[in-house]
């Protein structure tokens, strides 16, 4: 993922900062606990294609139980 690039996107959303998550490929908005998918090297940043955080946290702790 380019730098440059990192340094101008924002969330569609809430127009914050985003964390580059090189690991899992996904930019993350930690106000809106959404993680953009990196595809083939470009960001994805529709707010549908984004993965809902707070819905993985709860599947685990749905499954821990």
């Amino acid at each position: 993922m380019d730098t440059r690039l990192l340094d101008i996107l924002v969330c569609p959303l809430c127009k914050g900062p985003l964390k580059f998550d090189k690991q899992a490929q996904e930019l993350i908005c930690n106000p809106d606990h959404l993680a953009f998918p990196i595809r083939d090297g470009i960001p994805i940043m529709w707010a549908e294609q984004a993965r809902d955080m707070n819905a993985a946290s709860s599947q685990q702790s749905d499954s821990g139980k």
